[in-house]
């Protein structure tokens, strides 16, 4: 009898693993790997890994922030047009005689103050996100594109392009991947191991309670967007460094990359749910699905289809699941209040 409790008992754990969008996001990655190197020989090589790698850091740095935003039942559409106006106004300091180095933290700088406005917004004005962001949006990109028009600025020094085509140590690493895999590591602390990140969760569930609470709701959607503001331009940075370059016409796009790279990593639009490992094995799989469709020659409107569909099972199948458990625990709930009446 006791083995066949304990047999009960390990099944009903691994099935309750199985169900963790993490493990089946590992499952998915693992399925699309075998497939990939059975299409492609090339698929595993490991430079084409490396320089895939580079290609998504830029969306996985913005993506970290991006998380804890809207956990908290939010969002920011304006991360992909503030790091252009970020790397845009280092190019132009840069080209009117400014140190790369003051220009660098200028740069910072404006994007970390787009970020804290885009967090006065919605925290002490009140906006929804969605027309906070919406409006700064187009603020960020107009005053890109009338900065730098259609000139594009080069000449940047070596010790700056190395942040985009550098490699760590004597290895094959890419510099930009070790600077993402630190910041992975600091954001899945502080949502996962602070108070931060407990009040970011429990805005998610239920803001109103927080408020009366004495949760300081306001102030840590300032921080969360302003964080994003600072990621942002960190990967205007990165993004300049690695193409040497900058013009008018970078991250167009990218914030739907971004956002759906937080969802498809479990992160419910709703609020309340979702963990950073989860995001960053969503970034994995979303390069290892942009890499197979490059080694077939996909045409680039058919990868925005591709995504597109990513997107909206990254929005259906995460509330499905959770539908599924929310009607497990009532069904458990409802056994155990039987059972308790059972024994009066």
């Amino acid at each position: 009898m006791e083995k066949n409790n304990e047999t009960k008992s390990k099944i009903t754990n691994t099935l309750k693993l199985l169900t963790k969008w993490e493990i089946q996001l590992v499952i998915i990655i693992l399925i699309l790997v075998i497939i990939g190197s059975n299409i492609s020989p090339f698929f595993l090589d490991v430079k084409n890994q490396v320089r895939n790698s580079k290609n998504l850091i830029e969306i996985a740095l913005m993506a970290l922030p991006m998380t804890f935003i809207i956990i908290t039942g939010n969002i920011d559409l304006s991360v992909a047009n503030l790091l252009l106006m970020s790397a845009v106004v280092m190019a132009k300091l840069f080209e009117n005689g400014i140190p790369m180095g003051w220009a660098f933290a200028g740069a910072l700088l404006a994007g970390t103050l787009g970020g804290l406005l885009n967090g006065i917004l919605v925290g002490i004005v009140r906006l929804p996100a969605l027309v906070a962001t919406l409006g700064t949006y187009t603020l960020f990109r107009g005053l890109g594109f009338s900065l730098l028009k259609d000139f594009t600025v080069k000449g940047f020094p070596d010790w700056f392009n190395f942040l985009g085509q550098g490699k760590f140590l004597d290895t094959d690493i890419p510099i930009q991947v070790v600077i993402f895999i630190f910041f992975a590591i600091l954001f899945g602390l502080l949502l996962h191991r602070t108070t931060l990140g407990r009040y970011i969760y429990v805005i998610g569930q239920n803001e109103d309670a927080c408020r009366y609470s004495g949760v300081p709701v306001d102030g840590v959607k300032i921080l969360i967007f302003t964080l994003s503001g600072f990621m942002s331009a960190l990967a205007g940075m990165i993004l300049a460094a690695r193409y040497a370059s900058v013009d008018a016409d970078i991250a167009t796009g990218y914030e739907l990359t971004v956002i759906t790279a937080v969802v498809l990593g479990g992160v419910l639009t709703t609020g309340g749910t979702g963990t950073m490992p989860g995001v960053v094995l969503s970034l994995i799989l979303l390069s290892e699905v942009r890499l197979l469709m490059n080694l077939l020659n996909t045409k680039g409107p058919i990868q925005q289809i591709a995504f597109g569909f990513l997107l909206i099972m990254a929005i259906l199948v995460p509330r499905q699941i959770d539908r599924i458990r929310s009607k497990r625990r009532l069904k458990s709930l409802e056994r155990k209040i039987t059972e308790t009446e059972s024994t009066i």
